[in-house]
């Protein structure tokens, strides 16, 4: 009897916690998702919200719910109040707000700037660097050698011109940039139907290249190659 009692004693203990382990996945205010439903739900931050279960319920249902403006709302958790810091220590960012009590990064000020890692080599020095290309903001712009309109003047009617020619020529010199782009000079622009070989063309100085009865070829910044008539 006594066996038989222990062994009732044991079923009844373990139907118990049974029961106890499954009612501990889920809650009296639909925060969690019951195990029998088998389905996820996110936690709600807005208490307000989160008491409201039945208009959640509702918009759940989308087979039988019709999307309006009046009832659109954020996902849960999407939208949380904004964090009240040096209210008091309960609320988890009070005192020093979550800054620490020593330190530079708890003094107020900037704090340490950017690219410093202490004192060691930073990462921007530690890293090779292209010879003569500066790197960064500011850099990637495309940089052009200048050819002036009137520097095209000495060119006589129906020859094609472009910086191989210029430069044998004496009209222009030297540069160090493989690219080259026309633009408008202080000087008046005299020569007459003449073909400009060029990079780039600014806007005003195609329109008085073919004013004058000129045209403007545009070269492939790698081959050199005619693209654009």
């Amino acid at each position: 009897m006594v066996a038989i009692s222990r062994s009732v004693l044991a079923v009844v203990l373990m139907a118990t916690s049974a029961a106890a382990f499954s009612s501990s996945f889920t809650s009296s205010n639909g925060l969690n998702t019951r195990a029998a439903e088998g389905t996820m739900s996110m936690k709600i931050f807005d208490w307000k919200r989160r008491a409201d279960a039945a208009t959640q319920e509702s918009l759940n249902d989308v087979e039988n719910t019709e999307f309006t403006l009046d009832n659109l709302t954020s996902a849960p958790g999407s939208r949380q109040n904004k964090k009240r810091k040096g209210r008091g220590i309960s609320a988890g960012q009070g005192a020093t707000c979550g800054f620490g009590m020593r330190g530079q990064k708890s003094r107020s000020g900037p704090g340490v700037r950017a690219g410093f890692e202490g004192g060691q080599q930073p990462l921007y020095r530690r890293l090779p660097k292209f010879v003569g290309r500066p790197t960064g903001p500011g850099h990637t712009k495309t940089e052009y050698n200048i050819i002036k309109l009137d520097e095209l003047n000495g060119v006589a009617a129906g020859e094609t011109v472009n910086y191989a020619s210029l430069l044998e020529k004496a009209a222009i010199t030297k540069s160090k940039l493989d690219i080259h782009k026309v633009v408008v000079g202080k000087n008046d622009f005299t020569a007459k139907d003449i073909t400009v070989q060029a990079h780039a063309f600014t806007k005003s100085a195609k329109e008085a290249i073919e004013a004058a009865g000129g045209k403007c070829e545009i070269l492939k910044a790698t081959t050199g190659e005619v693209i654009e008539a």
